[in-house]
């Protein structure tokens, strides 16, 4: 049985909520009928905190949204994430669980004197004790991706720890619940590329998205309002005719807070 199909038949079981997260994020183990069992993480619905800017019972159809989009682009950066109509605590998401390692980090904050070589300068700022600091970031083809993904989905809280490294060294990003909002309101902190041209390869990837827009549309349709549709278009068309990652807008905060 494939991760998909396991993911949405198996037997949920919740083991309890992860701490630190402000919507029912619930660790989870789903086992099938031959006793095949994976740990996994389960955001119901009926768990979501309302927000102002989002629409009610929606976050965790974004979740959704976001992996079938890089399934499609065959971009494995995105633990697989599938709908689940009937759950302990009624419908939601439910994402493969990523055991991180701990020894690795693709986003830091170090002293500004000393950014480690190769790595890509974000911000710098001051500590609590007056002391200059940068938060930096690893330059990698996978982290890309998800810059490019988070541009075209309008990700809001790219955080550093929605971003995590998993064994054999793979990126995986996470948390996809605010993203696809009509507005503009990229929050990252991946900003390492602002301006710069996206590599041709990744370019190609995403043109598949337009030249399929029949079959992206239904994708999202399953999970969108039209208008986040139409404006999900839009971005795609403006950054296949730019060419480049976007730069950090001065119209709405550009950074997530926490960063991490």
């Amino acid at each position: 049985m494939d991760v998909i199909t396991l993911l949405k038949q198996g037997e949920l079981t919740v083991l309890g909520r992860l701490a630190g997260s402000s919507n029912a994020t619930l660790l989870s183990t789903v086992t099938s009928l031959d006793g095949t069992e994976l740990k996994c993480v389960y955001k119901p619905v009926h768990g979501e905190r309302p927000l102002w800017d989002f629409a009610e019972g929606t976050l965790a159809g974004r979740e959704v949204g976001a992996f079938e989009l890089i399934d499609f682009l065959g971009w494995e950066v995105i633990p697989v994430t599938v709908w689940l109509d009937e759950g302990p605590y009624g419908k939601g998401s439910v994402q493969l669980w990523v055991e991180e390692s701990d020894d690795i980090a693709v986003v830091e904050i170090v002293a500004t004197e000393h950014q480690p070589q190769g790595w890509l300068h974000v911000l710098t700022g001051e500590n609590e004790a007056g002391e200059s600091v940068s938060v930096v970031h690893q330059q990698r083809v996978d982290l890309q991706q998800i810059a490019v993904l988070d541009a075209l989905m309008n990700n809001a809280d790219r955080k550093a720890g929605h971003v995590l490294v998993g064994q054999g060294d793979r990126l995986w990003g996470i948390d996809h619940g605010l993203t696809f909002h009509d507005e503009p309101k990229l929050r990252t902190v991946l900003w390492g590329w602002a301006g710069e041209r996206i590599p041709k390869a990744l370019l190609k990837d995403i043109e598949a998205l337009q030249e399929n827009w029949s079959a992206i549309e239904q994708i999202l349709d399953e999970h969108l309002a039209g208008y986040e549709i139409m404006a999900f278009q839009e971005r795609l068309e403006e950054l296949l005719e730019s060419g480049t990652f976007p730069a950090p807008s001065h119209e709405w905060p550009a950074i997530p807070w926490p960063l991490f």
